[in-house]
């Protein structure tokens, strides 16, 4: 039997395994999503280099420098103690790096452990009245995957999340971000049909996926190779400047307890690698202003669903 298998798996085309490959792997992403990390101890620093296969930085052009654009997803977080999107706010409001940093959050209006709760909603208005920028992630009681959503499912979820954003903030949100980073051309009709432009990433703190355990110990080696990476399209002058400065976006997880509580280790990060690949930041090398944030961000959307875009790690080779 196991032979069998093992020998028909082989001569079955790798595309044709994705679609199961999706699905499988989505379910245990969303089961593990509603779960709490079992252990939150930092482990030992890994032996291997920082810099190890990643591209080496080229001559500086003249671009724009770069102010990164934090994002964070899936929260607000319920938890009534050491609440994870609490801590993030505080850190952000107060950090040596640079004090008062404004973020975008991707919420779950609808969260049945989160933004459907009271204490999900209210910080919601928190973010809102400490200068952030509140965008929709979802606005159904789970993680759905917005791709895979009946057109119509997928039309009211939207309305949905707008009006419970409108309702909570006073303004109508102008960014999504779709869970899983799954979407299609009919996925991004449909958010625009309710005003919405999507935002993808450049950099991930891959935060997101949760086995019984939240911590991390490549750091500093993920955004590394992230920067590197973006560092390529950034020096070929392919994304725009924006008040001055070329936005890089960099998406969190603030329903992480393990981000929130190291969230201003990754700010030193950024700022460490950036230095380290020779590309230059602006003299605020985050966003502390709503109104620029918003531009930034509204210039790195997503304007052709059939333009192929890179995604995070996995996701990218799932997705295309």
């Amino acid at each position: 039997m196991a032979l069998h298998l093992a020998t028909t798996l082989t001569t079955v085309p790798l595309l044709r395994l994705r679609p199961l490959i999706a699905v499988l792997m989505l379910s245990l992403l969303t089961a593990c999503a509603g779960t709490r990390p079992a252990a939150s101890a930092t482990p030992a620093a890994s032996a291997t280099p920082a810099s190890a296969a990643v591209p080496a930085p080229a001559s500086a052009p003249a671009s724009a420098p770069v102010r990164f654009l934090l994002t964070f997803d899936d929260g607000p977080a319920s938890a009534t103690s050491a609440n994870p999107t609490v801590r993030i706010l505080e850190t952000l409001a107060r950090n040596q790096q640079q004090p008062g940093i404004k973020a975008v959050f991707f919420t779950q209006t609808r969260a049945a452990n989160g933004g459907g709760t009271p204490r999900g909603r209210a910080l919601i208005r928190r973010e809102q009245a400490e200068g952030h920028l509140v965008a929709l992630h979802s606005a159904t009681p789970r993680h759905a995957n917005h791709r895979f959503m009946p057109p119509a499912e997928l039309a009211a979820s939207m309305e949905t999340g707008v009006g419970d954003l409108l309702a909570e903030t006073g303004v109508p949100p102008t960014l999504v971000r779709p869970p899983f980073w799954a979407y299609t051309a009919d996925t991004l009709d449909i958010y625009h049909a309710y005003g919405l432009q999507m935002l993808l990433t450049d950099l991930s703190a891959n935060d997101g996926k949760i086995y019984g355990v939240n911590w991390s110990w490549h750091k500093r080696s993920n955004m590394l190779k992230h920067l590197a990476e973006t560092r390529l399209r950034w020096a070929a002058g392919e994304l725009p400047e924006v008040d001055g400065a070329t936005p890089v976006v960099v998406t969190f997880h603030d329903v992480n307890s393990y981000t929130s509580r190291h969230l201003a280790e990754y700010l030193d990060i950024l700022v460490d690698v950036a230095r380290e690949l020779d590309v230059p930041l602006a003299a605020q090398p985050f966003y502390d202003n709503r109104e620029q944030l918003e531009r930034a961000a509204l210039a790195r959307t997503v304007a052709d669903g059939q333009a192929r875009q890179q995604l995070p790690g996995f996701w990218n080779w799932l997705w295309h």
